[in-house]
């Protein structure tokens, strides 16, 4: 059985391979990148098909060496080296195929909002923003802030694969430390949500202009001179959702609805997504984003600083450097977790 799959891996790979060079799929820009994902997306599973037909032959020539020459205790030793290799790949080989999530390529939008724990949480809301935004930059990508302050921030961050490392940041996020303004010294435990939403195109969500009421007012906020002096704060209700998104840190009104748009469509395909999971079985009901997020995801603590992810039980001792963005050890356990989960699924679909 894993062979077959090997076949298959080095077939589709190959092929891939023919249509980066050729030339009417170069002259596609649309098909060209499209290639381009699926070659890199299958890129890892062929090196291990490679590793793998590497130890299977090694296993091979020690088996028919010890069937030529009799036995021999440093070929023994080399055939079992070789097997257990190979178990691995095999493993490797089924966890780098497992079916990925659709939205795993996409960009997000990020909202966080403080939660308990009054002005702290407010505060603590603003130290992830700049975690996470530290860490899109570490990242390669962009983040563009779209609403920042007063306890809430959204932001998007756009590239390639933006989704697929950031929906595990989604959730509540608690935080136990010693508030600035705490003067006795009692480490207070405050909240922060983060929401993360694939952003959608137009071709994902249709929005129909019967359905939307939109509102403009004068911004009370940061904006420059021209606050309180024209009508660019935007709010748009989606009627049959009660969906409201508003947005009036831009000065322009024009640039404000372009923001609200986008954050209503992220909102409106991440509720589709929702209804969509709740009718699988419970098993697979597991990612981000699937109403579960009042659930403690990762607690922060200043005083010991460490960092501990619940939903796979893991801690690190740095603090300061996850606080810096520095979040890959932490994404990467999830990533596994995700993927064994879902290789699991499958086996029993």
């Amino acid at each position: 059985m894993i062979e077959d799959l090997v076949k298959q891996i080095e077939t589709r790979f190959a092929e891939l391979g023919e249509q980066m060079t050729d030339a009417e799929v170069i002259s596609d820009r649309e098909r060209y990148a499209e290639v381009g994902r699926a070659y890199s997306q299958l890129e890892p599973a062929a090196k291990l098909a490679a590793q793998w037909r590497e130890a299977q032959s090694t296993a091979d020539g020690a088996e028919e060496l010890l069937a030529e020459e009799g036995e021999d205790a440093e070929m023994r030793e080399e055939l079992a080296a070789a097997r257990e290799r190979i178990e691995q790949i095999e493993e490797e080989i089924r966890l780098a195929m497992v079916e990925r999530d659709p939205n795993d390529e996409k960009s997000v939008i990020v909202e966080i909002q403080g939660g308990a724990g009054g002005d702290e949480a407010g505060l603590w809301a603003g130290d992830l923003y700049r975690m996470l935004s530290k860490y899109a930059e570490r990242r390669g990508w962009q983040p563009e802030a779209m609403e920042v302050g007063d306890g809430k921030y959204t932001f998007a961050v756009k590239g390639d694969g933006a989704y697929s490392v950031f929906k595990f940041e989604g959730g509540t996020h608690r935080v136990q430390r010693v508030p600035a303004t705490e003067s006795q010294g009692r480490i207070h435990t405050s909240t922060a949500t983060v929401a993360v939403l694939p952003e959608a195109e137009d071709v994902d969500i249709q929005l129909d202009p019967n359905d939307l009421q939109i509102d403009v007012y004068r911004s009370s906020g940061p904006g420059g001179q021209s606050v309180n002096t024209t009508d660019s704060a935007v709010r748009i209700t989606h009627k049959p959702t009660g969906i409201v998104v508003s947005m009036q840190d831009e000065k322009s009104q024009l640039q404000n609805r372009e923001k609200a748009f986008r954050v209503l469509r992220a909102r409106l395909y991440e509720r589709a997504l929702a209804e969509q999971q709740a009718e699988l079985a419970a098993d697979r009901r597991s990612q981000v984003g699937t109403g579960d997020r009042a659930e403690k995801i990762r607690t922060y603590n200043y005083g010991e600083r460490r960092v501990t992810d619940h939903r796979i039980k893991l801690t690190v001792h740095n603090l300061d450097d996850v606080l810096e963005g520095q979040l890959d050890e932490l994404t990467g356990a999830l990533q596994a977790d995700e993927k064994r989960r879902r290789l699991q699924a499958q086996a029993t679909a």
